[in-house]
Order: structure tokens, then sequence, then C-alpha cells
């Protein structure tokens, strides 16, 4: 292979990773997206390094894979497996300006060197570090470039793309085919939208005027792999006795690092797309072993930065054990509600006057607890995406400041269902264990409260059951209540010990806008006992010649 070569095969890889994630993010079918995410999710830098920092083992060790990468030949993983990366590549490249050239009949988009900001750059890396050290990952979050893709996918591309099965669904069945079926509707939450709006706006604005500057001055996975880079053995070098200072190689460059007045390419800001290689029409550009060439005057320099890059790398990995989940505002974790949301004449007579009382958010199950979970999500909604009943939301400020849009279960548009465990077995950072389903079924993430002043059969004298009937466990059971002279009233009454916080009940009561019974979330996820199953006596009237 030739240098020319590195290229086309770079761009390859790139492909398939980006599309793969894609294809894990937009997978509402569920088409085989799980059965590949661990290999596809293995070498995502931030997501990896936590799930590595909260569970040491080697299926977790694919941020240690990309250093090694890193160091032997430069920002590989910005180049093929970052997909925001690919991304930004993806923009420019469509919404770049030709340049008429006299000499050639093609057009050709230049860039130009650009001088590094480096004080910008290793400023919000260290920001990132001292504030994840602090508690608060909030700034991880937002700048992890897995999770900015992520969330750009499942809030801005993915409704496109369940609009479009939607839509398509009855002109099908019109066809007489029913491949396609109907999907829920994803709950809308503006602050996450908003996010991913301005996300893509910024990211995309900065990569169709200037290429990779985003990954060079904001990304922190780009300024820990920027300073690694610097002591990378493999690098591109200019040959100044071979360089025709032609400006064809600077003309390509998407992360403006080639100083053809200098004769030197900043290798800290080279995201290792090999473009300049495949436009040096010559042998102006090589790729040298830097380490065979090292005197003893200039290691000095590698050991400095190997100093700091081992704190940069401790700052990243030791903030995981330290982490605690932020303030938790009851007033924020309680659910919305229109108080002059209209009531069914048929169900309930009047409103309902007394709200839930939350006193904290309900965290995935397999999350273990409200304060581990908000220390290891990154906010990538992968979670979000696969649920398939659409329960897990981006929180606002119901994990404090510091957990702003992680995710959180919400029971308005459904339940958790007992025997799914999507989000237990796709989650990249290890926030949410990979139970089984058996010990998923256990798993109490809250208990359910009942209001009985908000219930219809105290308010109205009607039965109802609708609580009971949604309940897996039958946490959720009917007793006599009042009886009257045409008929008896059951009422709902909790068993706690069986009660696993699925929300069954809660999206099954029908009163507003106030629910009769709603589940509040256990900041530590308890073990539920398991539910008595009572025996069916059945009896058979052996008299009969065929008694079924």
């Amino acid at each position: 292979m030739t240098l020319r070569h590195l290229k086309p095969f770079r761009t390859g890889i790139a492909l398939v990773f980006f599309l793969l994630t894609v294809f894990l993010f937009l997978d509402f079918r569920d088409s085989g997206s799980r059965a590949i995410a661990g290999e596809v999710l293995f070498l995502q830098f931030v997501p990896s390094l936590l799930k590595f920092l909260n569970n040491a083992a080697i299926g977790a060790a694919g941020f240690i894979l990309v250093l090694l990468l890193t160091l032997l030949f430069g920002r590989v993983y910005c180049s093929t497996v970052c997909p925001l990366g690919t991304f930004q590549d993806l923009i420019s490249r469509a919404a770049r300006k030709r340049i008429a050239n006299p000499r050639e009949k093609k057009d050709r988009y230049r860039f130009s060197y650009s001088r590094p900001h480096y004080f910008l750059w290793y400023g919000v890396l260290i920001l990132t570090v001292l504030l994840f050290l602090a508690g608060t990952g909030l700034v991880l979050n937002l700048l992890d470039p897995f999770s900015s893709f992520g969330r750009m996918v499942s809030h801005l591309f993915r409704p496109f793309v369940l609009a479009a099965n939607n839509l398509g669904v009855p002109l099908l069945e019109q066809l007489g085919n029913h491949a396609l079926y109907r999907v829920q509707w994803p709950v809308f939450v503006p602050v996450a939208t908003g996010v991913a709006l301005v996300t893509l706006i910024a990211v995309g604005w900065l990569s169709a005027r200037h290429g990779r500057l985003y990954c060079n001055t904001l990304c922190p996975v780009g300024a820990l792999l920027g300073l690694f880079s610097k002591i990378s053995m493999l690098r591109i070098r200019i040959a100044p006795d071979a360089c025709a200072s032609c400006r064809q190689c600077q003309w390509v460059c998407k992360a403006g690092c080639i100083d053809l007045k200098e004769k030197t390419v900043d290798v800290s800001r080279c995201v290792a797309c090999f473009n300049c290689l495949a436009a040096c029409p010559g042998k102006g550009l090589t790729i040298q072993n830097h380490w065979r060439r090292q005197t003893r005057q200039n290691l000095v320099k590698p050991g400095r930065r190997g100093f700091l890059i081992g704190l940069a790398a401790a700052g990243m990995g030791l903030g995981s054990s330290r982490v605690d989940a932020g303030p938790v505002n009851s007033a924020d974790s309680a659910d919305p509600v229109d108080p002059v949301d209209p009531v069914d004449p048929a169900i309930q007579a009047r409103p309902t006057t007394i709200p839930e009382t939350r006193t904290g958010p309900i965290s995935p199950p397999g999350s273990v607890s409200v304060a581990r979970f908000s220390s290891l999500c990154t906010a990538c909604h992968l979670c979000v995406s696969v649920c398939p009943s659409r329960i897990l939301v981006p929180a606002f400020l119901d994990y404090g400041p510091s957990g702003m849009l992680q995710p959180k279960m919400d029971f308005r548009s459904g339940h958790c269902n007992y025997d799914c465990k999507d989000c237990l077995e796709i989650c990249p950072t290890g926030a949410i264990l990979p139970f089984s389903k058996k010990e998923k079924q256990q798993i109490q993430i809250g208990v359910a409260r009942f209001i009985k002043e908000n219930c219809v059969v105290y308010t109205d004298n009607t039965n109802c059951g609708a609580c009971s009937e949604h309940c897996p466990t039958k946490a959720v059971d009917m007793v006599h209540y009042l009886t009257l002279p045409d008929r008896d009233l059951l009422i709902p009454k909790v068993n706690p010990d069986i009660c696993v916080g699925c929300g069954g009940c809660e999206y099954a009561c029908p009163t507003k806008p106030y629910k009769a019974i709603y589940v509040d979330g256990n900041p530590v996820h308890k073990i539920a006992e398991k539910p008595v199953e009572k025996a069916v006596e059945q009896r058979i009237d052996t008299s009969e010649k065929f008694p079924f």
C-alpha cells in the first residue's frame, strides 16, 4: 500500500464506523443493532473510559487501545472512529466553496494554515477535568463527541425516520404489504432538542467554514489525544528538499496544521486524515518514525509532555470514584401537568387536586443508584433511542445541574416492559449494567404511592382497577372498600415489598391532572421480593363423558 492509498483506506473505515453508529441510534425496529453494539462502541473514547473505571475489564478497555494507536499513528481515532469527526467531514465536503483554478479543469476547495488556539483548547480540557473531579460531568457530557453526535441523531434525525415510517404504513397497507408497522412517537423534550440543535448549528458552521476547527478548539478528547500525538511514533513530515511549495497539501488540510513557510506539520492538531498524502504530486510528504530519530537532548521535552499527559489521564480517570450526584430538585422532578387538562366525564367527575410528591428522579433499571448513574452517564441518549416504550427521556435539572440531559424514567407515555432489557444491553459507559432479564425483573427502581383522595373510587364511588390490571407483579391489588346497594367497591392497595416501580399503574391511572397512583424513585435501587404465585383451583366434572 502506497501513501496515496492511505486516504481511501481511512475513508472506508470511517464510513463503516459512522454508518454502524447511526444504525445504533436509528434502529427502531431492533433489526440487529444490539448484536453489534459492543463491537461498535468498544473504541468510543469517553464511554469506554468511564466503563473501564466502573468495571476494570478487558472488554471495557477500548480507550487504552485508542491511546496506544495514538502513540503509534497519531489521532487516527478522530479521523476514523469518532462519528462526530466523520459528520464534520461530510458537512465540510457538502458545503465547500469551489474556487476555479485556471491551470486545471476541475475546481479546488482550499483550506489554509491557521494559527493554533492552544490556550482555548487545553483550557477546555483542564476545565473538563477539574469539573469532573469536582463532581460535575456537565462539560464532559456537552462536549464529548460521541454523546454530542448521539443527541443530534436521537432528537433531530430520528423523528424524521419515525415520521417517514408512520406515513409509509397506510400506503403499504393499501397495496397489501404489512412489512411496516406504526411506532410510538418519542416524548418531546425542548431542552434536549434545543441543545442538540445548537450543537448541530455550531459544529455544522465550523466544519463548513473551517474544517476540523471544532476538534482543535473545543473537543476535550481531541485535546487529550493531541498531547499523546506529540510523542507519537509515526508522523507526517515535510521533506524540505523534495517539497516544491505547490500548496496542494495545504489546500486539503482540514485541520489547518501544515505550515509551508516553516515546512512543519503540527502533529497535535493533525487528525491523520491523510488528505495531504493523496494530494501531494511529488514526494514532498513522508511518514517517518520519530522514535528512532530522537537524541538525548530532545528526549527531555517528551518527558515533560509525558508528565502532563499523565496528569491529564489521571484527572480523567480519578473522577469516577469521587463524583457524586448533584442535588436533586424535587420541584423539578415532578412531571409538569396542565391544570386545565380536560377530564373524561365517563371516568372522572372532577379534576384531582392533590399533586404527586416525588422525592427524586427515577434512574433506569441497572443503574444501581441515582448517584452512580449521574457520575457515569454522558447523556449520549443511546438508551433513549432503543427504549421501545419511549419512557426514557432527557432530564433537565432532575439530577442537578451536573446531570442535565441525562435520561430519567417518565411514565406519561408508557411503562417499563417487565421483560425488556434493551437499555441494559446498549449502554456504552456502564452507567446501566447488563443484568439478566431475571435479575432485572426484581430490581426495584421505585415504589408505587397511592393517593386515595385522587382515586375515582373515592371521589366518584365507581370501580376502576386499571392500575391493578397493568401491574406485572400484582403489587397493586384491589381490596374491599365500600358496599353499595347495587355493588361492592374495590380500591387499590400497594404491597411495596414486591413493587418494582415499572410505572404500569401510573401510566394506566385515568385521573387528571394528578395521578391517584404514581411511582416515587429510589435513590438507591433495591431488590424486590418475588411475588407469591397463587394456585388456581380447577374443578373438573368427571360425571360427563368429555370433561373439558
